[in-house]
This record gives C-alpha cells, structure tokens and sequence, in this order.
C-alpha cells in the first residue's frame, strides 16, 4: 500500500467543536477547548497516522465578522489555513443550525470557490429529520463533496471520517516521523493551557483581553520542568480580576494549568506566573503576528 499524506483544514464558525474534533482525531489535548466562542486564536496542527496515511489536521480560529486587529489577524490565519489544505472540512454545530454566521461563511466559501465536505457535529442532540433538513439548506446553497454526521464529544462518526480522508488524501512521503502528535512547540502548549484556564475561570470580557507568552521553559536535572509564563492584559481592572483576592484566582489558574501540563508533558511541572499591565497589545501588528502565526 502506497504513503499517502495531506494537510486537512478545519473550518467553522466559533464553538462549531473545531478544536473538541482535533483533540479526538489525534487522541490528545492539542487545542483548547472552553465554552466560549473564539478560543482558538492560531493554526493548530494535529498529526493521525491512518492506515498508511499520514493526516495532517488543521485547526483554525472560527470564521466570524471581526472588530479588532486581533480579529482581524485571527480570521486571516483561518483562511490561509484553508488556501494551502488538500481538503477542507466545514465544521456546522447542528444544534444551532443555519445560523447567520453560518450563511455568511457558506458564502464566502462559494465566492472562494471552496467545496468542502460538510462535517455536522453534535448530531447526538438534533433528531434525524431535523439533519436531513438542515443538510439539504446548507448543500442548496453550497455543494459539499461529502457529508458526515458526528459527534465530537462522544466520538461517533469520527472514525468513518478519519478512514475516508486516509483513502483520499495525495500519495505522499509521510512529512512528520510516524509517532508525533503535533508540531506545536512546548512552550507555546505551555502557554496555551494557562490562557484555556484564564477562559474557564474568568468572565465577561476579560479572556479575550489577554494573551500568554512563556519566558522560561527549563529541563531541571530531575526531569521536571520549570516554566514561568506571563499573562498580558489591557486594562488594570483585567489585572485585579485576574490576580483575585489575595492572589486567590492567579493560584487557580496555575494549578489547574500545572495539572493539565502535567498530563500533556508526562512530567512533572514547576509553574510561575505572572500578570503583566500591556496597554495595547491587540493592536500591536508584530504581537499579534507571533500570536495568530503559533
């Protein structure tokens, strides 16, 4: 049996369960998932050895209408990401349905000259007719390829996806050793888990106030590693909330982010944060290129 191998770009409008489809596909944290739109802010790749195909998945931020520089710089990762794809799965939460911004991105996507395949996720919670009707208004006005029905969460479908892009994709050399998971370096997974706890433990407006870099990620000679990250925010009141009584939240936020390095890392891990006052910083064109580019 020939190599195969090609890249697979995830598209959706933000919270379609981009990021919970990657994170099944390759069997392990990846990519962030909260409850909140607009979570994933860079291209993330996943790697899947499939038969002897190698999948290289794509997750992108969710497409919207954007406001800020950061927006901006977000929906743009998005769409490189689907220029340079073998194949694009449009990603739809079938409990929402044909929302606004889900016409708007089928349009785009026509105007693109995109077809991709159609992708329903948490099909576990619309009845069977209800997705007949709905994949017959989304292929009217854009013509998939393909269609599949899955549940991101539970997992059923996604193997019957994951064996029909590994039929599909080009014969290729494999681009990546057979027993990676991903290309994202550690530090910035680093990075990534401590702001998926600033979203998980903060409210209202100020997750999307803040960006993440880490400054120190050392090997200790007892295996362990120490990583001090600092956790940018525009506004002094975002610092307060962040920091919390006592230093109560910034201590929560830490351990819970320790624990999920842990895990991801299989080692164990020194964490030490810091918030730092940035006034700014989502407009910063540079900034945000290291941001979005990952």
């Amino acid at each position: 049996m020939s190599l195969r191998c090609g890249y697979v770009v995830l598209l959706g409008t933000p919270n379609a369960g981009k990021s919970t489809l990657l994170n099944r596909m390759v069997g392990a944290k990846l990519s962030i998932v909260t409850p909140k739109a607009q979570t994933t802010r860079f291209r993330v790749l996943g790697i899947v050895l499939r038969q002897q195909t190698q999948i290289l998945l794509v997750d992108t931020p969710g497409i919207f209408r954007p406001r800020r520089q950061l927006d901006r710089a977000m929906v743009d990762a998005a769409w490189e990401g689907a220029a340079s794809a073998d194949i694009s799965l449009l990603m739809i939460d079938a409990k929402a349905g044909l929302t606004d911004g889900v016409r708007t991105l089928l349009a785009t996507l026509a105007e693109r000259s995109i077809r991709p395949w159609l992708v329903l996720n948490k099909t576990d919670l619309v009845a069977p007719p209800t997705l007949l009707t709905l994949t017959a208004a989304i292929t009217t006005i854009l013509p998939a390829d393909r269609v599949f029905m899955i549940s991101a969460v539970t997992g059923d479908g996604v193997a019957d996806l994951l064996d029909a892009l590994a039929a599909v994709l080009p014969e290729s050399p494999h681009l990546y050793p057979d027993d990676d998971l991903t290309n994202l370096p550690d530090r910035l997974l680093a990075a990534e888990m401590v702001r998926e706890q600033v979203f998980l433990q903060t409210q209202q407006e100020v997750p999307y106030g803040t960006a993440v870099e880490t400054e120190r990620f050392e090997t200790r000679k007892d295996g362990s590693v120490r990583i001090d990250a600092v956790i940018l925010v525009g506004r002094a009141s975002h610092k307060s909330i962040l920091i919390g009584d006592g230093g109560s939240r910034i201590r929560a936020i830490g351990s819970a982010a320790r624990r999920e390095l842990e895990t991801a890392l299989e080692r164990k891990v020194h964490l030490f944060l810091t918030v730092l006052e940035r006034p700014g910083w989502d407009e910063n064109s540079a900034h945000l290129r290291q941001i979005t580019s990952g």
